[in-house]
């Protein structure tokens, strides 16, 4: 359930190609088969609706743009199905622009604040960036018109964000273009007026000097979990001076599922047949077949051959089988030992008869390489640092809580390499690592990885399923596990908050409790362990935001996780703009001002994420990288968004700036002095 800043909500439908190979799809599919995903655009009237809709287990991104009539742009992860049977009040979106409506003029003259006006350039030249409210909300109708350098002027119209009932503001949907610097603004209504200068941003702090001789760019492919630890572990071996291995104590499930498969044929007539043993481990070696005796009068029977499992329907006088569905369930499940277990499909009646069928082998349809480990796994730390006793402020940096972020591990190991590679040869590396003690857990969640990067590209979650039989069939696999981001235990969804689901096939499905997965307790075992954390980045993708607690709200009157102070909130802007600017100083790329902030102001409320625990039960400084900005089109002239898995040298480029920012934050860290 995710709170969203306007009243409605657009969802972009268009077919993304992924770049990890994919099982084929049968031209005609199967009751095994699960449906295809794509990218894709709704429109959603009202938060109720958006519940409605990510209830039924749509599954959204975070990359978040309002549009000028009231409505949101967000993209998601959807199939044909959830298409075609969308909720009540979501409708598919044409992909016209947005025109801004009418509104109803106030009645008398409305007082105009101006919030923020700032502006920056990039490889694509000079963006405008203004926040502002009026005194007449939602009603009012905002321009603002820019005189810059050069006498070059513009104009644009703002937007109003209203979230969960409440009047967040004013501002563009996507900064506007200026053929130069602008200096100065007006902003007006229909009865307001105010003025501001144009400020830069994020005009923060320019990043250290770095010496001659100094090494970056040590990434050059994605990489799955497997490689990911050899690498810190290499680096661990290379450098054993500056580093330790921990192992955190968590164990995830490993990927691997029970094998299945499915008998007979939906709607009524089919049966699941899941193996107790997972896949890898003899289920996969099972088989089972459905006869008809050639006699009359045959009670139904179920006997085990070997790896052969034979179900012998009953026959009628005529020698007609007559078992049912459900009566070869119950029939399966009687027999003591059986390696397997009988359910029906979905919510099938089962009162129809399976037909015979010759042995089908049970699969846990995994199609990884054989030297990919199905046990479960051990997530790895690198601890970096010249004094790592404790005596020194942490930093935690830790990534790919979501399986289909393949850019993010990219960024904690580059800065990893930076660090220790720069160290005897750079005098502001080395300062870091004096004063400092760095903690880097490059995939979080190892089994998702995988699963994205060799079965289901877009698997968002973990690997543990905790659907019951009727959501258990093998077509459904795609939609299991736990978000690992909603499964920790400050404003959690257990707590009331708003933008988690309960649906365990919902893509921010918060688990059966907070913390039931090993991939959230291994996280918070590392700020419980080490006290000297001080700071901790928690790097997602895509959509170009940096962000920190609050992060998620109770929906009946958006109350808020409680506010930082306001200097702990002026702290967090200005760490925020001086990592800005070394994410800018890589290639051009500036976040947005409108995306940089508490994550409850810039996109929605995520109810369990860990940067809230972090902030709110630990006192850790808690941050949200989204890597993966949006692009400018000159062509179009609109923004456009990166995608979870770009083409490498998109991705790359994205790994250099964000583990320059990643740096910039343990800068930061460097200078940290208690209050």
């Amino acid at each position: 359930m995710h709170g969203l800043r306007a009243s409605t909500v657009v969802l972009l439908i268009a077919v993304t190609t992924f770049l990890a190979p994919a099982p084929s799809v049968p031209a005609v599919a199967g009751p095994a088969d699960p449906e295809p995903v794509s990218l894709g655009t709704l429109s959603v009237p009202d938060t109720a609706a958006m519940e409605r809709l990510v209830a039924s287990g749509a599954d959204l991104t975070e990359r978040v743009r309002p549009q000028a009539d009231g409505s949101v742009q967000i993209d998601a992860v959807l199939t044909p199905s959830q298409l075609a049977a969308l909720p009540a009040g979501v409708t598919r979106a044409s992909g016209t622009p947005a025109r801004a409506t009418a509104k109803s003029a106030p009645t008398q003259q409305d007082q105009l604040v101006v919030e923020r006006a700032v502006w920056f350039k990039t490889r694509d030249g000079y963006f405008l960036s203004v926040e502002a409210s009026s005194s007449a909300a939602q009603a009012a109708t905002l321009t603002v018109t820019w005189q810059g350098r050069r006498g070059t002027t513009g104009q644009a119209e703002m937007i109003a964000y209203v979230d969960a009932g409440a009047y967040l503001g004013h501002q563009f949907s996507t900064p506007v273009p200026a053929d130069d610097q602008p200096q100065r603004i007006t902003v007006t209504s229909t009865g307001g007026r105010a003025e501001a200068r144009v400020q830069e941003w994020p005009d923060g702090e320019r990043p250290d000097h770095t010496g001659r001789g100094y090494q970056k760019d040590f990434i050059t492919q994605y990489m799955p979990p497997a490689q990911l630890n050899e690498r810190i572990k290499a680096l661990h071996r290379q450098f054993p001076r500056l580093t330790d291995l921990i192992a955190l104590p968590y164990r995830t499930n490993g990927y691997r599922r029970h094998a299945q498969a499915v008998l007979g044929t939906p709607p009524g007539s089919a049966v699941v047949v899941t193996s107790t043993a997972y896949g890898s481990e003899g289920g996969n070696d099972l088989s089972v077949e459905v006869v008809a005796p050639a006699a009359p009068g045959r009670p139904l029977q179920v006997t085990v051959n070997g790896k052969l499992i034979t179900v012998s329907l009953a026959t009628d006088g005529s020698g007609a089988p007559v078992s049912t569905a459900a009566q070869v369930v119950a029939a399966v499940n009687a027999v003591p030992g059986l390696p397997v277990r009988a359910a029906l499909y979905r919510t099938d009646p089962g009162a129809g008869v399976p037909a015979p069928a010759p042995p089908v082998q049970l699969d846990d349809f995994l199609n990884a390489p054989a030297d990919v480990s199905r046990a479960p796994a051990q997530v790895l730390a690198l601890r970096i640092g010249e004094r790592r006793d404790g005596s020194r402020t942490g930093v935690l940096a830790y990534s790919q809580e979501h399986a289909r972020e393949w850019v993010t591990p990219l960024v904690t190991i580059e800065a990893a390499e930076r660090l220790l590679r720069n160290y005897s040869r750079d005098r502001a590396t080395r300062r870091l690592l004096e004063r400092t003690d760095i903690f880097i857990v490059p995939t979080v969640n190892p089994d998702g990885a995988n699963y994205s990067f060799y079965d289901f590209n877009s698997q968002r979650k973990n690997m543990t399923n905790h659907c019951p039989a009727q959501q258990s069939d093998p077509a459904l696999r795609n939609t299991w596990g736990v978000d690992v981001n909603r499964n920790y235990a400050a404003g959690s969804l257990f707590d009331g908050y708003f933008g988690a689901s309960a649906n365990c096939q919902s893509g921010t499905y918060a688990g059966p409790g907070e913390h039931s997965e090993p991939e959230s307790r291994n996280v918070i075992w590392l700020a419980q362990k080490f006290r000297n954390i001080k700071f901790a980045m928690n790097v997602h993708s895509y959509g170009g935001f940096f962000m920190w607690p609050p992060g998620a709200y109770k929906l009946d009157g958006r109350v808020t996780l409680p506010r930082p102070s306001q200097q702990d909130l002026a702290y967090f802007l200005r760490s925020a703009r001086t990592i800005e600017e070394a994410i800018a100083a890589e290639r051009g790329t500036v976040i947005w001002p409108q995306q940089t902030g508490p994550v409850t102001d810039v996109l929605y409320s995520a109810a369990g994420n860990s940067a809230d625990e972090l902030w709110y039960d630990f006192g850790i400084y808690g941050w949200d990288f989204e890597v993966g900005a949006d692009l400018w089109n000159p062509a179009t002239r609109t923004w456009e968004g990166v995608g979870f898995q770009p083409p490498f040298e998109e991705g790359h480029a994205e790994a250099m700036e964000f583990a320059s920012g990643l740096i910039s934050l343990i800068g930061i860290a460097a200078d940290y002095r208690e209050r």
